[in-house]
């Protein structure tokens, strides 16, 4: 069992058991072991955010996504004022945590956009990530001045092969490039960085013996930035249906587990990809973080328009409906638990 005295498992130890075929007592002995470790690391607490879709226009063309610039849909982005309305339902709401997520395009997303943007809500909110096309280092520094705290990139995948197959054109297909973003945001100041592979593009347990490594180099170099993960799972969107490569409720579990005896002290978040009864059933395991009542499509809290989503949500329940659901579990949900000119986001 987990202890005060938890040694984070090595990349050994992680290889040896992701590729094991686990009995169903060796796997409730990992839930268990990420359990109490998270208890004893988070306490009862859940943090709450919201991501708010700025934009779905996109100069990539990625067979996965809905936002892909091959896809013809409806596309529209928020300007800073429609931001601010978008922003303040979500902080009526108590959503104090927020990350910011828009497709891959400079022309529409770019610097001052988004200095534009901070300046109209980081009144709002205790901490604002952002989960944005790739910027460069300067770039990140002028955010983190502008107020936002953590930045979330996906590798989606770290095989090569299939990387470059399913970024078909623009400039996410440079994989080397991408490799290098949370380590230039760190040196920018940034002081929460998240990661994650998008799970179904490629072998699983390769993917996420990938990931860890990644997560190791960055814990070495990036010392000052705290790490999050994520787990997204492919959902159907335009243009594409269905993961390629299997990633059962039971490897989801597992890869929960493994992460949290990983690396006891990062955040692991859950999001609104999942069903309510999959979520409900993954609180226990090792989840610090989670989304409530997300849209993904810009404008979707209170913006009448028909701009596309860029994936289906699972679980449409209320903000409301999930903090009485984590009461009931015995979950404190937490809103807002620092100040941020003493801490930064998440």
């Amino acid at each position: 069992m987990a202890s005060s005295t938890h040694v984070p498992l090595s990349l050994q130890e992680l290889k040896t058991l992701v590729y094991a075929d686990l009995s169903d007592s060796e796997l409730e002995n990992l839930a268990q072991q990420s359990s109490l470790l998270t208890q004893q690391r988070f306490g009862h607490t859940m943090q709450l955010y919201a991501p708010l879709y700025l934009s779905n226009e996109c100069v990539n063309n990625c067979s996965y996504c809905g936002f892909s610039s091959h896809n013809k849909i409806a596309r529209h982005t928020l300007s800073p004022k429609e931001v601010r309305q978008e922003a303040q339902t979500l902080a009526q709401q108590g959503i104090e945590h927020l990350l910011l997520v828009a497709g891959e395009h400079p022309k529409h997303v770019g610097l001052n956009y988004l200095k534009e943007v901070m300046s109209e809500i980081k009144d709002l909110f205790a901490a604002i990530s952002i989960e944005i096309a790739p910027l460069e280092e300067g770039d990140y520094r002028e955010l983190t001045q502008a107020g936002v705290s953590g930045l979330v990139v996906y590798q989606e995948t770290y095989n090569r092969e299939i990387y470059k197959k399913i970024h078909i054109s623009g400039p996410k297909k440079d994989y080397d490039h991408r490799m290098e973003v949370l380590s230039q945001g760190a040196r920018a100041g940034m002081r929460f960085l998240g990661m994650g592979v998008l799970y179904g593009l490629a072998p699983w347990q390769d993917d996420f013996m990938a990931l860890m490594q990644h997560a190791q180099t960055l814990q070495k170099e990036c010392w000052k930035s705290s790490l999050m993960f994520s787990f997204p799972r492919l959902r159907d969107a335009e243009g594409f249906k269905g993961p390629e490569f299997p990633f059962t409720d039971r490897d989801f579990v597992k890869a929960i587990c493994l992460t949290r005896l990983a690396f006891p002290e990062a955040a692991l978040t859950l999001s609104t990809r999942e069903s309510a009864h999959m979520r409900d059933s993954l609180l226990p395991f090792g989840f610090s973080m989670m989304s409530a009542g997300s849209r993904t499509n810009p404008g979707g809290y209170n913006i009448n328009n028909d701009s596309l989503k860029q994936f289906e949500i699972s679980d449409e329940r209320s903000i409301t409906t999930i903090k009485q659901l984590l009461k009931n579990k015995g979950f404190d949900p937490v809103s807002k638990d620092w100040e941020p000119s003493l801490h930064g986001t998440h």
